[in-house]
């Protein structure tokens, strides 16, 4: 599962894992602040950014959390 992503460098396609650990980090979050936030545990999170877990629930949750519209939370 990818989203397209514009880079100033170039454009290329990114992971969803990839833009979730990419937006955690960049909002401040540690994965346990995040678990705390959306009610998942650390190793579910770690799933999602490690992409051995899509789980559509999950990733509207942890998009909500960061705000990534683009990945199914609510506008």
């Amino acid at each position: 599962m990818t989203i397209s992503h514009s880079n100033f460098d170039n454009n290329r396609a990114i992971s969803v894992a990839e833009t979730i650990a990419t937006a955690r980090k960049t909002a401040g979050y540690s994965l346990e602040d995040l678990a705390i936030t959306t009610g998942l545990t650390v190793t579910e999170l770690t799933a999602l950014e490690d992409g051995k877990d899509a789980n559509p629930a999950r990733l509207k949750r942890v998009a909500a959390a960061l705000q990534l519209h683009g990945l199914g939370a609510p506008r």
